[in-house]
């Protein structure tokens, strides 16, 4: 399956969402067949999910629009750009989102452009301390903490956060374990 099936798939079962968690709209979708445990799928899941729980828990966004554009901006994000690139898949999906939100682009001088570049640099900021090699869902997980906070410190509405976990560690032959701040002990 192509990833742009995959994004397909990811849009259509999204819009049956009604949570305000990010993450729980992420465990939902990841669990589906068609969601692999690292790829490129997870640079339009991550930044949907949030889509999702923005629209959920009240905020003003026309959500068809906002996941189509979202869907468009993710598959121009190429697989393993993390290790290629130097920047997350999973943040520059929730960047692309914010910027959906917002409105923002390159031209933009009303705040958003700088507080999105904050929002990445800091997600970005805690992967690097916690290093590779990847791992899409736990880069997920520091992704989806920061853009909460985020969303919850500068938008009229409040996602819900939840303790997470790592559900995935015996799919993921490259799992870090203890260095991981979402490893089950």
């Amino acid at each position: 399956m192509t990833t742009a099936e995959k994004a397909e798939l990811i849009i259509n079962d999204i819009k049956n969402e009604k949570d305000r968690s990010p993450v729980r709209i992420f465990k939902n979708i990841a669990k589906k067949d068609y969601i692999s445990i690292h790829g490129p799928e997870h640079h339009i899941l991550d930044g949907a999910c949030l889509l999702m729980a923005y629209k959920n828990a009240g905020g003003n966004i026309d959500i068809d629009e906002a996941l189509n554009k979202l869907m468009a901006e993710g598959l121009r994000m190429p697989g393993a750009m993390c290790g290629l690139w130097g920047v997350c898949g999973a943040i520059t999906s929730m960047g692309a989102a914010l910027s959906i939100i917002d409105g923002t682009g390159p031209l933009s001088a009303d705040g958003t452009w700088g507080k999105h570049m904050e929002f990445t640099s800091s997600a970005v900021a805690e992967l690097g301390e916690i290093n590779g090699p990847r791992c899409c869902k736990r880069d997920a997980m520091i992704a989806f903490k920061n853009a909460i906070k985020f969303v919850n410190e500068n938008y009229h509405v409040t996602l819900e956060q939840e303790p997470m976990k790592c559900e995935y560690s015996d799919l993921n032959a490259q799992c870090i374990k203890e260095r991981c701040p979402f490893h089950e002990k």
